[in-house]
């Protein structure tokens, strides 16, 4: 099969305007006319260059090259380019092209913005974020008046499930972090205490330890990943399938019927797995102490009851209720609040993650402060 070069005539439509006729087969085996010389007889007073490609033979990335070269040049010189009669598949891999271009050249503009520009944009999302946090807290306080009323769409048996999903499916997790919690504990504080002799002394900071802060601390986290995650995960996942939207249009509050049963379960359950997770550290503290350090387990616990009142239980216990709240908040705000697509389903269950442990640790904090000062 004979092969042509490629090659282009030059034509005067009108003043101003000149149109490229296109002949030949334009393939990368063949070298494409010179550009510079193109550009050089265009005629200065020219502003819109056409390009004919009826007479076009065979083409492949060759043609794009040079199409795209032809734009560039006509751009660098403020003359709009036209396309005619070209083929179909080379105007759409010169729109993908382009379009690759665009996002480019927006990303590189938008990694040059000033400090300030920067600093203004986070102040923005900042106060969005707010907005949107106050908003969904708002909503959720009139669907528990609603509730109260009777007129909210909570079912109980959406409750018992999530009561289910979030506690005696979360059991075995929770026993190996606490277990683990509690035995990394033994093994901190009996090195030190054994160079006093007071060993017994173990049961002391292992009960309070877990009581006190890493009971609820360590089963806050856990759920946060496990809990909190997947219902942005079911939330988002939802929101993408618009079937929140249906729950709208068919008159159903999506608050009501969705985030209360999981808000109040996470809420019931965290107290529970709290008071559990004690009692597997302390299990694991007692199983150091009798293999390690020699210590009996009616001692071990002994010690570590006197060392441990209610008050002490309490705390651990309110600020576990805490996290659950603040857990189902976070992992269903962000569900709420997610985007139409795979990746922003996502993004809301990482987010969610996040979202959570942040408020445990401030809430832990503010909550430390509170009772140490009471």
């Amino acid at each position: 099969m004979s092969v042509s070069l490629p090659t282009y005539s030059l034509q005067l439509l009108e003043p101003g305007t000149i149109e490229i006729n296109l002949t030949g087969d334009w393939v990368l085996n063949n070298a494409a006319p010179s550009l510079e010389a193109l550009m050089e007889a265009i005629a200065p007073e020219t502003s819109q260059i056409t390009v004919n490609g009826a007479e076009l033979g065979s083409w492949d990335t060759g043609l794009l090259l040079f199409l795209q070269n032809l734009a560039a040049a006509a751009a660098a010189h403020a003359l709009t380019l036209e396309e005619k009669s070209l083929p179909a598949g080379a105007l759409r891999l010169l729109q993908l092209a382009r379009r690759a271009e665009g996002k480019k050249l927006e990303r590189s503009r938008a990694g040059n913005h000033s400090l300030v520009y920067q600093v203004g944009t986070w102040a923005m999302a900042a106060y969005q974020s707010a907005t949107s946090m106050a908003t969904f807290t708002g909503e959720v306080v009139l669907e528990v008046l609603r509730l109260f009323a009777g007129k909210s769409p909570c079912r109980m048996r959406d409750f018992l499930y999530f009561v289910q999903s979030c506690g005696a499916e979360s059991l075995p997790i929770v026993t190996l972090i606490a277990v683990l919690v509690g035995v990394i504990l033994s093994f901190v504080g009996a090195i030190q205490l054994q160079m006093f002799g007071a060993e017994i002394y173990i049961a002391n900071l292992v009960g309070l330890g877990m009581v006190l802060e890493m009971g609820a601390l360590m089963s806050g986290i856990i759920i946060a990943g496990r809990i909190g995650a997947a219902y942005a995960a079911q939330l988002g996942t939802m929101q993408t399938n618009e079937e929140i939207d249906a729950l709208r249009t068919m008159g159903i509050s999506p608050i009501g019927f969705l985030v209360l049963p999981r808000l109040f379960a996470l809420a019931l359950m965290m107290p529970l797995l709290c008071i559990y997770a004690n009692l597997m550290g302390v299990l694991g503290g007692a199983f150091i102490g009798y293999t390690v350090l020699d210590l009996s387990l009616s001692e071990f616990l002994n010690q570590a009851i006197q060392s441990v009142n209610l008050y002490h239980c309490f705390q651990g216990v309110a600020k576990s209720a805490a996290f659950g709240v603040l857990i189902g908040f976070a992992g269903c705000l962000r569900g709420m609040e997610c985007g139409r697509s795979a990746m922003a389903v996502g993004e809301a269950t990482t987010s969610a993650v996040v979202t959570s442990i942040v408020f445990i640790v401030i809430s832990d904090s503010i909550l430390t402060i509170i009772f140490n000062v009471l």
